[in-house]
């Protein structure tokens, strides 16, 4: 995370809404929903769950140097990879 409550936390992304730019990340952006039993003998309760963030405040963490960074490509071969803009290192998918 950059910015906001969770900023310096770290999770995986859980799930990718590419129209909408937003993402779940783990462990970041919890929101309360209060839930009613609709059934007899269901559970009612405050659920906590993540809830999604604009994908512009989240950065890939190198695995070489381990802090957040920029993505760019490069050309090996016939395909392009990406790349850390702070250590010049390959990122593997």
């Amino acid at each position: 995370m950059m910015c906001g409550e969770y900023n310096g936390k770290r999770g995986r992304i859980l799930r990718m809404f590419r129209k909408r730019n937003l993402c779940i990340v783990e462990g970041v952006n919890f929101q309360t929903k209060h839930q009613r039993p609709t059934s007899p003998g269901q559970q009612a309760g405050r659920l906590q769950k993540e809830g999604p963030i604009h994908v512009s405040n989240v950065r890939l963490i190198c695995p070489r140097c381990g802090l957040p960074t920029r993505v760019g490509k490069k050309k090996v071969g016939d395909k392009f990879v990406r790349v850390c803009k702070k250590c010049s290192e390959m990122i593997e998918d």
